[in-house]
């Protein structure tokens, strides 16, 4: 079996399907450049269609192979700085080393975290630590795989606080066109979720949770069709009577359109129903 997926990545497939294509109540505009030594831009900007309030980010990344090293500067409109570096398969084949920053300058507010993880066959697990004397959080995850069976763990311990803050289980089985995802957290949410690739223009998925103690329990079912190339479309309800659907279109190479709209079943005539626009431009 290749090298199993971080656990943040168990299930990601099925949530893809749910979550890529749809911007609602969102317009947004993406740009993606690089220049000619290699330093990739990624701007973004947003506009919220309920409440007016727009949002932007710029992104500069930079790699040096050689090295090993990656360079990714972050700075959004609530004028928060972050800097990352990290160094992958130089201590260790496998092994990524990152150092993770991020400076409010408005309130002089500093934080930082240091990010480690190491991947091989069989076998993906990490390990940040925030950068905090007061008392910094241990999060650490492990992912064991074999013959397409994965088992996963996640956990935080606050040491301030001398306690686990988070305590996590994942089980499941990845196929070719067949991923299965179970997860338990803190002992109290419990969640499924199933993906299918039918063929190489239809994708589905199927979710479930509930929380121990509520008789609230969530279901959603997702679907992705290719038309062609250039253009797909998506579509998903939830036990909410929510209804999401996407089309996207690659108008020419490196110019892409996405529409999208929610549509609240339950109270279809009192309105309240969301769209989302979307443009990515990449040169």
């Amino acid at each position: 079996m290749a090298v199993p997926p971080s656990y943040s990545d168990l299930g990601k497939s099925a949530r893809d399907v749910f979550n890529k294509g749809y911007g609602f109540g969102m317009v947004k505009l993406e740009l993606k450049t690089k220049s000619s030594s290699g330093v990739e831009f990624t701007a973004t900007g947003s506009s919220n269609t309920d409440t007016g309030k727009a949002s932007g980010s710029l992104e500069t990344k930079y790699k040096i192979k050689d090295y090993g090293l990656t360079f990714l500067q972050k700075w959004n409109t609530d004028n928060t700085l972050g800097t990352e570096v990290s160094m992958e398969d130089q201590l260790a084949e496998g092994l990524k080393v990152a150092l993770d920053t991020v400076f409010v300058p408005n309130t002089g507010k500093k934080s930082g975290k240091l990010k480690t993880s190491y991947k091989r066959e069989y076998l993906n697990l990490g390990c940040n630590i925030d950068i905090d004397l007061s008392g910094p959080t241990i999060c650490g995850w492990a992912v064991l795989g074999y013959e397409g069976w994965l088992a996963g763990y996640q956990m935080a311990f606050d040491t301030a606080k001398s306690k686990l803050s988070q305590n996590n289980f994942a089980l499941g089985y990845k196929a070719g066109d067949f991923q299965l995802h179970t997860n338990v957290n803190d002992g109290t949410e419990f969640g499924g979720s199933i993906y299918q690739k039918v063929n190489n223009k239809v994708e589905t998925s199927v979710n479930l949770a509930w929380t121990a103690g509520s008789n609230n329990t969530r279901f959603g079912i997702a679907a992705k069709y290719q038309l062609d190339e250039k253009t797909s479309i998506v579509a998903k309800v939830n036990n909410a009577s929510l209804i999401g659907i996407g089309y996207a279109h690659t108008l020419r190479p490196g110019i892409k359109l996405t529409l999208s709209g929610l549509i609240d079943g339950k109270n279809f005539s009192a309105g309240g129903h969301k769209v989302g626009l979307g443009f990515e431009l990449e040169a």
